[in-house]
């Protein structure tokens, strides 16, 4: 049994390491529980996993000066050396394992960083859904006709938007790795509002095709790379939650963006043009000063938040302390990179070769399917039934209003009960039933019932908050997880190219059969690819344990020291599921 001490500013601490260390793995918070136990009679070093229901009830009689530090490997002398980052890390100068803080102090930080860095962060993302779907909009003021092109036109648009936006997702990544988040996203929004503004003066197909070639190549990376960027602040199990929050604001901006469509598109005949062509046009002038403003409101890292403009940052040097070192201890991972450094074809490589990732790729490319094209055609479906222009646009927002309802519950339940797997095969037990509905309703249904199963449909609790979190812990360290959200979210994109030619001109008006081939999907995602999955990474953590378990202490201790492993290659990971 091994003694030593940790100190904080106030008073030390014995901290004692039992021999179970040897029988269970590092990275799990149970062999962690079993493990350490702490000797004080004022403070302790807390190994409980952040619960989000205990953040929501506030316990009653919360001792808010208790100590929050988590505990890590950071707090074992023979693994810690291990984990160490690496010395070009920007923020190493702030790490100190030693350092204690409390509760109330962790929590002020966080409701700081929540709003210095999350809300613009939600900003940011609602500019990019306020240009990417702002031609739904546009759907429901004659663009078709205006521009004399017909639903199948607009299906090879959505293609090219969205193939352009998988084409870039690496080449962006690499890009921002080499550059930083904080200066590659402010510029492409600048460079994508550009082309969103110069849709005004669209002329026909090859115009409308070339500007959705333009802003997917613009756009695409944008989402991991901001995604990377808000992981430099919080912890793991705070990420989820953060991204429920990110695309809850997507759903946020749809409903001002069709408030916003509802009075730009009344300005018809102003100048002699089309109200659709106003709609891009001032969307665009608001992505623009978005943009402008955005590469004044992301620092690099925590510890780099003063600048001339901003002298005095955003966290003071305990902050600062505090904020670094409970993310390392939570991933010592990302501390395994800098952020202006670039990704090598090596790792890059390897990191797509990752086949334990491979699962969520496929979820990825089959989740979205039975939602996306009902989402997409449901201004053209509302227009076609007998609601006009404006009316149409004001009966999207009730599905965007309880989607962010939905969207919120399912991902603070899949961190109450700490699962995946099952928690996101909601969306699809969500979906299949709505799908059956629209599957029977007559040829020339009531328009109120249509508008009734369409808006349940596209309330369903949409998941992908969920799944990229997902894919970016069982990444598990910094070049991985940029490149394997990049091949995730390319993922996503091939999904929106396969869902876009289901619904075809010959089958308008009720997509009978488009319909039939989603609920075929709905049914393979529920009975096979979700379960599957699951199973799956319960048999890689339990082959993994039967190695790890068997090895002494030493035989840990040199294998950390000499494994060229990465990320979640190492015997000491565990895929969460």
């Amino acid at each position: 049994m091994t003694t030593f001490h940790l100190a904080d500013d106030s008073r030390p601490q014995s901290v004692t390491v039992s021999e179970d260390l040897d029988k269970s793995p590092i990275y799990s918070t149970a062999s962690i529980r079993k493990s350490v136990s702490l000797v004080s009679d004022e403070k302790s070093v807390v190994d409980d996993l952040f619960r989000w229901i205990d953040w929501l009830r506030r316990r009653k009689g919360q001792d808010l000066d208790a100590v929050a530090t988590k505990r890590s490997v950071f707090d074992d002398p023979i693994l810690c050396k291990h984990y160490w980052p690496k010395p070009e890390y920007e923020n190493i100068h702030r790490l100190d394992i030693k350092a204690r803080w409390t509760y109330r102090e962790e929590q002020a930080l966080v409701r700081k960083i929540d709003w210095r860095v999350m809300l613009w962060a939600a900003i940011s993302f609602s500019a990019l859904n306020l240009d990417r779907s702002n031609i739904n909009q546009a759907n429901s003021d004659n663009f078709l006709p205006d521009l004399g092109l017909t639903t199948n036109d607009f299906n090879l648009g959505n293609s090219v938007f969205r193939l352009s936006f998988l084409c870039a997702e690496l080449p962006s990544q690499l890009i921002s790795k080499r550059l930083g988040p904080d200066r590659w996203i402010p510029m492409q929004m600048t460079l994508w509002s550009v082309v969103t503004m110069c849709q005004f003066w669209l002329t026909g197909r090859t115009s409308f095709l070339v500007t959705r070639a333009l802003l997917g190549v613009l756009q695409g990376g944008f989402i991991p790379d901001l995604i990377l960027y808000m992981s430099y602040f919080y912890t793991k199990t705070e990420l989820p939650i953060r991204l429920a929050l990110f695309w809850m604001s997507s759903n946020a901006c749809a409903i001002i963006s069709s408030f916003i469509a509802f009075g730009v598109l009344h300005m018809r005949g102003i100048l002699g043009k089309a109200g659709w062509r106003w709609l891009f046009l001032i969307e665009g002038l608001i992505t623009l000063i978005i943009g402008v403003l955005t590469f004044f409101m992301m620092p690099p890292s925590p510890t780099q938040t003063k600048t001339w403009y901003r002298p005095n940052g955003w966290f003071n040097e305990r902050e600062e302390t505090i904020c670094v070192t409970r993310v390392l201890r939570d991933d010592p991972t990302k501390g395994d990179m800098h952020n202006r450094e670039g990704l090598t074809l090596k790792r890059l490589w390897k990191a797509a070769c990752d086949y334990d990732l491979w699962p969520l790729y496929i979820l990825g490319v089959m989740f979205g399917i039975p939602i996306g094209p009902p989402g997409t055609y449901l201004t053209l479906s509302l227009r076609h039934i007998g609601f006009n222009t404006f009316t149409t646009n004001l009966l999207t927002i009730p599905s965007q209003v309880l989607g962010i309802i939905t969207m919120f519950a399912i991902t603070l339940a899949s961190e109450i009960v700490n699962d995946r797997s099952i928690v996101a095969m909601m969306e699809d037990v969500w979906a299949l039933p709505c799908l059956v509905a629209l599957y029977c309703l007559p040829d020339n249904p009531n328009p109120w019932v249509y508008f009734a199963i369409a808006t349940v449909l596209l309330s369903y609790p949409y998941t992908h908050p969920i799944q990229v979190a997902w894919c970016s812990r069982n990444a598990g360290a910094v070049a991985s997880r940029t490149v394997n959200a990049s091949l995730y979210n390319m993922c996503v994109q091939a999904s929106a190219v396969i869902y876009s030619y289901i619904y075809q001109a010959d089958d308008a008006p009720q997509y009978r059969r488009g319909n039939r081939t989603l609920i075929i999907i709905s049914a393979i995602n529920l009975g096979l690819l979700y379960p599957g999955t699951k199973l799956y990474y319960l048999w890689r953590n339990r082959s993994r344990d039967r190695i790890w378990n068997k090895m002494t202490s030493e035989e840990k201790a040199h294998y950390l020291a000499t494994t060229t492993d990465v990320g979640n290659r190492r015997l000491d990971f565990r895929f969460a599921h």
